[in-house]
């Protein structure tokens, strides 16, 4: 953990991996010397493997895939290691373990840099694809997975996002979903999303035929809200995407679907992100409330990451609000699809008001329309109730997000609490000054 130039709290443990062991998952082809190259790494870099054994691949007829135990103590050497597996020898590598000691509060990331540590750690998808997959037969489709994907590997903070040059069957895909959404964008989307597109057409090439380069829309949200985009090969775990809202950060696929179904999507893709998520973001209050759910995340159990996964899964992802005398759409799962967006709207599905304590506990479905959706007030009313919801959370400490510095700042101490109130006290005066030269 960075410690920098500030005092670690004594809640965080330090080594989330100490008296434990490292499990990875490295697939192979098969072919004669492969295990033995890698194993080879593994004794350069002085590794001590604990366990292994070995399978053919579910997914991949032509790999073999290598279940490996390490000792806990070499996770300085764990990033090193699985950027030399993938790029020299061609594996695929899923680290599985992330187990902490009980009752210690797990790690999180205190500065927007060390999103780094997590953010190839994807749970599935990426260039690997599940057999149900549209893609997953189509080798050309494949070999551009793993262009995306390799992208993604090797981003790091700071970077320009690298631009891609997109196949016109993928821009035709993604002219498909756009005309086909912006035709109902008008009676179906919240006026958040409908006062912010016309924008992302003006300044970040949003057209029909044009598929936007995630680096410009990053450029134009950070003008708006500071939020900004970060490439990601697949789907992260419910507790490293959530970190990343904390900093104002959101994980997005740069790849789009299969051109076989441009109507349909088994994970996210780019037609998702951007027709769905990124015109949010561009709205200061759903930035925050974003944000509100990211900062509750960190450090809190388990049990309550699920808990915050669903409120995600039923606001920002499937969220409606209310629009005056009508109910509107904002959540971006309902946003980039046509039919749901639909359906949502119409009389079939249950409609309720967003209850958290409720909302947080409810069961839903991945693969087909929601069977209910959750009504939120407005965003402000939606962002107050998750702060209502994460001074439940059970943690020896509260986070404040520093804009400044791009650090998380645990608020544990004396010295903290007289920094947060000085950095209101200032708001504050501004705030004063500013209401006696309008009245």
């Amino acid at each position: 953990m960075n410690v920098d130039s500030f005092q670690e709290t004594m809640y965080i443990e330090e080594n989330p991996y100490k008296n434990d062991m490292i499990s990875l998952i490295v697939s192979l082809k098969e072919k004669v010397g492969a295990l033995a190259k890698a194993l080879r790494i593994f004794e350069e870099k002085s590794i001590n493997l604990i366990h292994i054994e070995s399978r053919p691949s579910r997914v991949n007829k032509d790999e073999y895939e290598f279940f490996i135990n390490l000792d806990s103590r070499n996770i300085p050497l764990l990033t090193d290691i699985i950027a030399t597996l993938r790029n020299e020898i061609g594996a695929t590598v899923h680290e599985l373990s992330r187990k902490k000691k009980k009752d210690a509060v797990p790690w999180f990331p205190r500065t927007i840099q060390e999103l780094d540590r997590f953010a190839n750690q994807i749970l599935s998808y990426g260039a690997e694809l599940d057999a149900d997959h549209p893609g997953f037969k189509d080798p050309v489709y494949r070999a551009r997975r793993k262009e995306f994907a390799d992208i993604a590997y090797n981003y790091r903070h700071g970077q320009p996002i690298p631009k891609v040059t997109y196949t016109e069957e993928e821009k035709k895909t993604w002219g498909i979903v756009f005309r086909e959404l912006k035709t109902l964008y008008p009676t179906h989307a919240c006026y958040e999303h409908n006062h912010v597109f016309p924008l992302l057409e003006k300044y970040c090439g949003y057209q029909e035929d044009n598929i936007p380069q995630l680096e410009d829309v990053s450029r134009f949200l950070q003008t708006c809200t500071g939020f900004r985009l970060r490439p990601v090969a697949g789907l992260l775990s419910s507790r490293d995407f959530l970190a990343g809202l904390a900093f104002r950060v959101f994980h997005s696929t740069q790849y789009i679907r299969h051109g076989s179904k441009p109507m349909y999507t088994p994970e996210p893709d780019v037609c998702h992100e951007l027709l769905g998520h990124v015109p949010l973001f561009a709205d200061i209050s759903f930035a925050q409330f974003s944000q509100e759910i990211g900062l509750a995340s960190l450090g809190a159990p388990d049990e309550y990451i699920e808990k915050l996964a669903t409120v995600y899964w039923f606001t920002v992802e499937f969220g409606l609000c209310k629009e005056g005398d009508a109910i509107k759409a904002y959540g971006a799962g309902l946003l980039s699809s046509f039919g749901e967006l639909q359906y949502c709207l119409s009389d079939k599905p249950e409609i309720q008001s967003l209850n958290l304590e409720k909302t947080a506990v409810q069961k839903y479905p991945v693969t087909e329309f929601q069977p209910v959706y959750y009504v939120a007030e407005s965003f402000k009313n939606a962002k107050e109730k998750v702060r209502r919801f994460a001074s439940t959370i059970p943690r020896p400490f509260s986070v404040r997000y520093n804009p400044y510095t791009q650090r998380i700042e645990v608020l544990d101490n004396a010295k903290q609490l007289k920094n947060l109130a000085e950095s209101i006290s200032s708001e504050m005066g501004t705030l004063c000054s500013a209401l006696k030269k309008i009245e």
